[in-house]
């Protein structure tokens, strides 16, 4: 069974499909801003939800602002350059001419003015549109993947004063899983893909919504947030931060109580969970465009699910963490480099992650 969604609620459909729910993790397991296991790391956190965090829905980058705050929080000086509009389904897309703007933000959201004001780069916010003479609020944006080679390619050093590349580039936490056929659509993914580009490594991060499909409980950005610092600390510890590949990592609805499950390895789905839909108006030349919502009881053709560790399932099913590889190399068939590398990480992954 399939149905067929406004094309006005596709964030919301994207997060929303995980509808189970579970409990955030326990105060004492979080990490202590004390013990600041990140001190020294320099990260650039990008996304392609935006910078502006003024939704009621927090579809628009609360979730750049949770990482934020626990990276900083774990000692990490974090400065951020992302999109100035929502950039959602952007992919890998880059701008190939004209302007970029990068416009530092002042006024923050409301209570995460300070998360980072003992950072050497104080945090720093930049939004990055297209054109010159300032960013206004209609002003065209950038892509997830310009904002991650502008800085790598000269931004950082020419705003912040930073010296060669970020220890690390993070990009999310995305409003809305992005698993199976949506990994390719994916901005927040394609903007990690732009770091490992470039030779930095890349984690992904991206939360379900809760069980309306519309709204984004700050809850599930809060405990995914606190449990990506954990793990990039568990990973900058036994030397695994790597460019080989990067990481996607996706976090199931914690708002309703229940207990997200362990980390689990997984593959990105074959599948389609939701997928874009073009019904015709009349007889005519014009398209609306819509996203198809994937039910799960199909048993022939794109929303059939045939690998056993599908990313989709263990998110959406089981109601675990799920990690999976991403390489910029889409050659079918190509010996998999790095191999030592990813083999360490999977057993990070599988043994010694931390919980939620």
């Amino acid at each position: 069974m399939r149905r067929t969604l406004a094309l006005t609620t596709a964030a919301a459909v994207l997060a929303g499909l995980g509808a189970t729910a579970y409990a955030t993790t326990p105060a004492a397991d979080r990490t202590k801003p004390a013990s600041r296991p990140l001190a020294g790391l320099r990260i650039l956190l990008s996304n392609d939800d935006s910078m502006r965090a003024a939704k009621a829905s927090n579809s628009d980058g609360l979730g750049l602002y949770e990482l934020r705050r626990a990276m900083c929080a774990a000692g990490a000086d974090v400065v951020v350059m992302a999109p100035w509009q929502v950039q959602s389904g952007k992919g890998t897309a880059v701008t190939n001419g004209g302007v970029l703007t990068a416009q530092r933000r002042t006024a923050l959201p409301a209570g995460y003015e300070n998360d980072c004001a003992g950072a050497p780069s104080g945090g720093a916010v930049f939004g990055v549109c297209l054109g010159e003479g300032g960013c206004a609020p209609d002003s065209p944006s950038a892509t997830p993947a310009d904002t991650v080679k502008l800085a790598l390619r000269g931004g950082l050093t020419a705003k912040v004063g930073w010296r060669g590349a970020p220890d690390l580039v993070l990009t999310g936490i995305n409003s809305g899983p992005n698993i199976a056929a949506s990994v390719n659509d994916s901005g927040t993914v394609g903007a990690a893909v732009a770091a490992i580009d470039q030779d930095v490594p890349a984690i992904a991060f991206s939360s379900s919504g809760d069980e309306s499909q519309l709204y984004f409980p700050r809850e599930n950005y809060r405990a995914h947030a606190e449990f990506g610092a954990r793990f990039v600390a568990g990973l900058k510890e036994r030397g695994l931060l790597t460019s080989a590949f990067a990481l996607k990592v996706d976090y199931p609805d914690v708002s309703a109580g229940q207990r997200a499950e362990a980390p689990v390895w997984t593959r990105v789905g074959d599948g389609a969970v939701v997928y874009h839909a073009y019904e015709q108006r009349g007889s005519g030349d014009t398209f609306d465009i819509t996203l198809g919502l994937c039910e799960g009881d199909e048993s022939e053709g794109e929303c059939v699910e045939n690998r056993a560790d599908a990313d989709s399932t263990w998110l959406l099913s089981e109601g675990h963490v799920t990690v999976a590889p991403i390489t910029w190399d889409r050659t079918y068939g190509t010996p998999v480099d790095a191999r030592r590398e990813l083999k360490a990480v999977q057993r990070y992954v599988e043994r010694e992650a931390p919980r939620p």
